[in-house]
């Protein structure tokens, strides 16, 4: 996005920066954020990327040994869990008595709590293609049933990426009503490596949401 123009009517015009334009109601911009350390390393010297961020080795300690650094100013995964997750491996590395798995950062769970929240865990599409070459892709637009008997309520738009040659679930992402919710315990299946015959062996709970995960049949086969 090279600027967004306001509209007459409200709207908002996106400039892009390949000469296209996008109409749209709302803009949500991301911007990022960098690491907020200015005057706390100017005597020690610290090794920093370009952004500022501290450098640090697969046990988080950073160029100075016996200063180690973990959460958002490694500038690995900007999320609260994964502070915590590394902080815990952290502190059982120095100090305690039995070993932990490493922080595994391939399966993050994560979630933008709009309305309808999004949420999604492992990889999209795009990333899928370019590691695993051909794979399947499930999609499913589905109104929750609830909703039935009545005029109100949105559709939830739900999609599966599975590799194509171990069947494995790689990517699982959902817009719609309580996605934060579903994806978090979908999580746990996909960083476990279930297939997709795992996932259309288990039975849903009815009604629910949910259940549109475990009764995709028809995928589309993609090719890179």
């Amino acid at each position: 996005v090279v600027s967004i123009e306001r509209l007459e009517d409200g709207r908002k015009c996106l400039h892009l920066n390949h000469g296209a334009t996008l109409e749209v109601d709302e803009v949500f911009y991301a911007v990022g954020r960098v690491p907020k350390v200015d005057g706390l390393f100017e005597d020690i010297g610290i090794a920093q990327a370009e952004n500022g961020a501290l450098l640090v080795d697969a046990h988080f300690q950073t160029s100075v040994p016996g200063i180690y650094a973990v959460g958002d100013v490694i500038d690995r995964v900007q999320l609260t869990p994964v502070a915590l997750a590394e902080g815990m491996w952290l502190a059982h590395h120095l100090f305690g008595e039995t070993p932990v798995h490493k922080v595994d950062y391939s399966h993050i769970p994560t979630a933008v709590f709009c309305h309808p929240n999004v949420a999604t865990v492992g990889l999209t599409q795009e990333q899928a293609l370019t590691e695993y070459g051909v794979i399947r892709v499930y999609r499913s637009s589905f109104r929750p049933l609830r909703y039935t008997l009545g005029d109100g309520g949105t559709r939830s738009l739900m999609k599966l990426i599975v590799d194509d040659a171990s069947d494995q679930v790689v990517g699982l992402h959902m817009a719609g009503e309580e996605a934060a919710e579903i994806v978090q315990g979908f999580a746990v299946a996909v960083s476990m490596g279930a297939t997709k015959d795992a996932f259309d062996r288990t039975i849903g709970i009815h009604p629910s949401s949910a259940e549109e995960f475990v009764t995709m049949r028809q995928g589309e086969t993609l090719t890179l």
